[in-house]
């Protein structure tokens, strides 16, 4: 880099704009206490919920392959239950779970359904697969998922997806409004 040299100018608009400078005989600094800076609150830790937390009064019945499925909580016009089998709604997001472990499935199914809510998906649709290569020709997925959308707070209804979205191996669930959503207009 080149050194630039200054006119006389710029030399007395600096001096003008910095002043008399007072020269310092030390080098070492003193540090000086301050006043402490105000407390802060802990932050609090979320309250951690079961999203699972209703009871099932009668457990559901085991499913096979090509059953399909239909649940609305109480409240739920029948109206919007089939507009749901139909596939009326736009789906908002979509899961695939089969070929995985009950444990693994249930830990994405239940985060995937936590984001849904928290960005304010109403329609997803889940794929939790047939079950043909389940021991018994009882697929462990399906009545898995089945038993924990029936006890999951934000669910409120569920149904075999029409065929061309997967059929008796998917289902179309439609979740509640988060309470952040809430007083937006809602045609459901």
């Amino acid at each position: 880099m080149t050194k630039k040299t200054t006119t006389p100018e710029e030399t007395a608009l600096f001096r003008e704009t910095v002043g008399t400078v007072k020269e310092i005989r030390a080098d070492t600094v003193i540090l000086r206490p301050s006043k402490s800076p105000p407390p802060r609150p802990k932050p609090k830790l979320p309250e951690i919920v079961d999203p699972l937390e209703i009871p099932l009064d009668d457990v559901p019945s085991r499913l096979f392959q090509e059953d399909q499925m239909l649940f609305a909580v109480p409240g739920v016009q029948k109206n919007v239950l089939k507009k749901l089998r139909k596939g009326h709604y736009d789906l908002d997001a979509e899961i695939d779970l089969h070929g995985l472990s009950s444990r693994s499935a249930q830990s994405q199914l239940l985060n995937f359904l936590h984001r849904c809510v928290e960005k304010g998906c109403r329609c997803l649709l889940v794929i939790h697969g047939k079950g043909y290569n389940s021991p018994d020709q009882t697929p462990v997925l399906k009545n898995d998922i089945n038993i924990w959308l029936r006890q999951h707070r934000d669910v409120l209804a569920f149904c075999s997806a029409p065929r061309s979205c997967g059929g008796a191996g998917a289902l179309l669930v439609l979740l509640r409004l988060s309470d952040k959503f809430a007083d937006k207009d809602d045609d459901l």
